[in-house]
């Protein structure tokens, strides 16, 4: 190896061991590499931010603003109230929610699709009495199966599409990816629908919970007791009884600011000190009226309702992208920006015990937040978070809806007969869409998944770096000398079952930039067509279904669905093993080598 070769491929093992680690935000990971790899030389200076005009950067940035404007048009409600009904039973509840996500996230960005459908699928199963974990983790399958079908569907497909365009001169166009793609999410989609849904865990198993709200709502949250209490001199252990008549669990106490050790059963309660407890947003309320506690963010409270206005709480999910992920209340100014105060946080994998207001947020995190009443889906929208509810964040435009619709509709045929470059399509509609008032101005921008920006424009150019250096030729040298003398599809396979695992555990943007030009190199050392190839390489980036880490959808239902880590693969694993059995013959059918 040369010496660019194996600063590249050291560059390249530290990204992937600090994406693994999950200590840091994955684009700071990538644009550190980047520049790193620049200052040694490794990335020419002239590319070094190469990738941040890059079609597949501009597609991604493009397809958010779109999503948004069909999202605020009424397009996708129109759907939702049309076709989800609470009566069905479980197993067709989840083939229609399947149904749907996989069409939305075919058209629209797969991550949007699940963000606009999760609150949906919540709220039916809050009517229908069940638990939402036993729909949530279907419809995330249902939604990253979809984006396969077409160009826009997941980053994937877009990066793919580009580097065939810069490799072989011509990108796919917009269905090129359909044969395959959409024929494998209609398989796994009926396993899913009718098989799948039944191994993922229930209650006595550790998964979903029997009571709807079980698993989702209990928050770890904090209650004063003030001067007037009547609890004040009694034992923590003589409020037990009205804990557990309002089914709130005491966890401990907090006094000057410090967290005593244990449950301190035996102490007696002092004015100003904090219970620690783990309840549902209305027992917490129960017990706070009955014992006449207050809220742990006295002043805050006192602030709020000053203002005149009245206090409603509400429920939202933390994503990767929303404001207060791995900070704290505090840190973002929750309260003095936003008049808002963070009464609870619930979190899926494990129980905390420090003090609220300084608990940093992470995603997948539920918070219990107390707001001006009418301020519910700006104060959401503000954090960047997914509320647990069946409400929008945004005034509906219903009247534009069939001009949204019909815009889009215009732009992906256009794009698809070759009428129009893509990017500029999709740029023509985000202006259409502006001009007509479906989508503000002032929030344009606003709907650009900013981080995922950074990370294609970081990863772009070291990926390109690396196949220069010959580095991606040796990665496919050395696969092909493991499947030497095997048939077609065997070599197919395992470029599809390394490239599904990595995909797996890393980012899936970024495995489809390592990816995609070792499958072309793959081919060339075979002598072969590298589009089966880079089909192969499209469909395994996009199915991660063992963790909840290897796709955004999967973190998203994390909290919301009262899922562990081990949960993904009971259902995950066999999908994984149906989309490559499935995708194979498929591949060699409708692109022969």
């Amino acid at each position: 190896m040369t010496l660019d070769q194996i600063i590249l491929f050291g560059l390249f093992v530290g990204v992937f061991a600090l994406l693994l680690w999950g200590k840091f935000r994955y684009d700071m990971v990538a644009f550190g590499a980047l520049i790193l790899g620049a200052i040694i030389g490794v990335v020419p200076k002239d590319e070094v931010f190469s990738g941040f005009g890059h079609p597949a950067t501009l597609i991604v940035a493009l397809v958010l603003i779109v999503s948004a404007g069909l999202v605020r048009s009424g397009a996708v409600f129109l759907i939702t109230r049309t076709l989800v009904d609470s009566s069905r039973k479980l197993g067709a509840h989840i083939a229609v929610m399947g149904a749907i996500g996989g069409v939305l996230s075919a058209f629209m960005n797969n991550v949007a699709a699940l963000a606009l459908l999760m609150p949906v699928d919540i709220q039916t199963a809050r009517k229908a009495g069940r638990a939402p974990g036993l729909s949530l983790m279907p419809l995330s399958f249902a939604t990253i199966l979809g984006g396969m079908a077409t160009l826009i569907g997941t980053p994937p497909n877009i990066i793919i599409a580009s580097i065939r365009g810069e490799s072989l001169g011509e990108p796919f166009r917009m269905f090129d990816f359909a044969p395959v793609g959409a024929l494998t999410a209609l398989v796994g989609l009926v396993f899913v629908a009718f098989i799948g849904w039944r191994l993922i865990p229930k209650a006595e198993q550790g998964g979903a919970a029997i009571d709807p709200m079980q698993d989702y709502s209990d928050y770890t949250a904090e209650l004063v007791v003030p001067d007037e209490a009547k609890i004040v001199g009694k034992r923590v252990e003589e409020i037990y009884e009205d804990a557990e008549s309002n089914d709130v669990v005491i966890l401990g106490l907090i006094r000057d600011g410090k967290r005593k050790y244990g449950t301190q059963r035996t102490t007696k309660i002092e004015a100003g000190d904090i219970l620690v407890l783990e309840a549902t947003p209305e027992a917490l309320d129960e017990f706070r009226a009955s014992l006449s506690l207050s809220f742990a963010d006295t002043k805050r409270e006192e602030r709020l309702r000053a203002d005149g206005a009245g206090l409603s709480k509400i429920e939202v999910v933390v994503t990767d992208d929303s404001r207060i992920n791995g900070k704290t209340a505090q840190a973002i100014g929750l309260n003095w920006r936003r008049h808002a105060v963070l009464l609870g946080i619930r979190r899926s994998e494990k129980k905390f015990r420090s003090k609220i207001a300084k608990t940093p947020v992470k995603a997948g995190d539920i918070l219990l937040l107390l707001v001006p009443s009418g301020q519910e889906a700006a104060v959401t929208e503000w954090l960047g978070a997914l509320p647990l509810a069946e409400r929008g964040l945004a005034v509906t435009q219903e009247r534009k809806v069939w001009l949204a619709i019909g815009m889009f509709a215009v732009a992906v045929a256009l794009a698809s007969f070759g009428l129009v470059y893509l990017p500029v399509a999709l740029g023509a509609v985000v202006i259409g869409f502006v001009l007509n008032g479906i989508v503000p101005l002032t929030e344009v921008y606003d709907h650009v998944e900013w981080p995922v920006v950074v990370l294609l424009g970081s990863m772009i150019p070291l990926g390109a770096a690396l196949e220069a250096s010959g580095g991606t030729q040796l990665i496919a040298n050395g696969l092909v000398s493991i499947t030497n003398g095997l048939p077609p599809w065997a070599v197919l396979t395992l470029l599809m079952v390394v490239t599904m695992s990595l995909s797996d555990v890393l980012n899936n943007t970024a495995t489809a930039i390592v990816a995609a030009p070792v499958g072309i190199q793959m081919a060339a050392a075979l002598d072969k067509n590298p589009d089966p190839f880079l089909m192969a390489v499209a469909v395994a980036a996009s199915c991660a279904f063992l963790t909840p880490i290897g796709h955004k959808n999967n973190t998203l239902i994390l909290g919301p669905g009262g899922y562990r880590f081990g949960d993904y693969w009971r259902m995950g694993l066999p999908l994984e093993g149906i989309v490559v059995a499935t995708s194979i013959p498929l591949i060699l059918i409708f692109w022969p080598m």
